[in-house]
């Protein structure tokens, strides 16, 4: 299965890399576009649900990773206000 890391710049200026276990996240996030943290950690948790769903087709059993990714996200943007603003600075394979 295709896996990709996607980093991004939180609105304190500090960038970090989060682990997709499909390509999903190129269709649900773009790069160079900036969100609000809110709507940036509900567009992950589609992201993470979709590749779970993805892994389990495939292999029986679901994604541990997927789901350690969105408990990340969701624990940098905790950080925030919902308002700041999440930039995704690339994708890399």
């Amino acid at each position: 299965m295709p896996e990709m890391l996607f980093d991004v710049r939180w609105p304190d200026g500090s960038t970090e890399s989060f682990y997709s276990p499909s390509l999903i996240v190129e269709e649900y996030l773009r790069v160079g576009a900036g969100y609000p943290v809110t709507e940036f950690v509900d567009l992950t948790r589609t992201c993470m649900q979709i590749a779970d769903q993805r892994v389990r087709a495939k292999y029986g059993m679901g994604c541990a990773e997927s789901a350690h990714t969105l408990s990340r996200v969701e624990g940098a943007a905790a950080r925030f206000e919902g308002s700041q603003e999440v930039t995704v600075e690339r994708f890399r394979r």
